[in-house]
């Protein structure tokens, strides 16, 4: 397969090393400070692009894969907002899509348990929920994309809940809490605890290295060749 990354920061560089390994060939590598200084003909090439930029320019980068008629996997969080507006473009172009809030295949089996237990505790009001998550010093959004995704699959499972909050407000019953840390080198570690005065429930994820991220994108992006539509790591994995 012909790759074009669409970000080439350590995330790039991890996938563009398994998929030189792979047997794949990159043919284009775009820096996202790069703006429009690198020539559009060479994205054309590409069978799949990866795009993992930042939040301002993913937008701009995806509508224009579908405009050229490349399928798309994306890990930039921080843009949902927008998502309406970029799925409309896909729909006019009939382009490839594929969006993931973390590719990590351990994260994703952590996402199917999250949904079941959530469900299991509507039916406990006794426990209240909170949510802690841990990044890098160099993450830009806050909470986290994944943080995000939990708290928005509890909320649709637990009745009492109606939104999520940063634990810096001031917190309401209906609402679920979220701590975010920044430290170091962290590559991500995302903790649910269910608390009631007798005990604590708590569902746990802890990456030890952007490998894992790195693994499951390229999954992604093999698995997209070809492909047009949404999609995310539940069709990939099957959950």
């Amino acid at each position: 397969m012909k790759l074009a990354l669409i970000g080439y920061g350590k995330m790039g560089r991890a996938i563009e090393e398994l998929a030189l390994a792979a047997g794949h060939e990159v043919v284009l590598r775009i820096r996202s400070s790069a703006g429009t200084n690198w020539d559009r003909q060479q994205l054309k090439q590409a069978d799949v692009a990866l795009e993992f930029t930042r939040p301002e320019s993913a937008v701009n980068y995806l509508k224009l894969c579908f405009e050229l008629g490349v399928p798309v996997v994306c890990g930039t969080t921080g843009w949902l907002d927008q998502l309406a507006d970029v799925l409309a473009a896909r729909d006019h172009y009939d382009g490839g899509f594929f969006y993931a809030s973390n590719f990590s295949i351990g994260v994703n089996v952590a996402f199917h348990l999250n949904r079941v237990l959530a469900a299991m505790m509507n039916d406990q009001p006794d426990y209240r929920t909170e949510m802690t998550e841990i990044h890098h010093t160099q993450k830009l959004d806050a909470p986290s994309g994944t943080a995000i995704t939990l708290a928005e699959d509890i909320i649709a499972e637990i009745g009492r809940l109606d939104e999520w909050i940063l634990q810096t407000e001031q917190k309401m019953p209906n609402q679920l809490p979220i701590t975010s840390l920044r430290e170091g080198q962290v590559p991500g570690t995302h903790e649910i605890r269910y608390i009631s005065d007798i005990d604590t429930i708590t569902l746990r994820h802890e990456a030890h290295s952007r490998e894992g991220f790195a693994r499951g994108a390229l999954r992604a992006v093999e698995w997209m060749n070809n492909r047009k539509g949404y999609y995310g790591m539940k069709d990939l994995l099957g959950f």
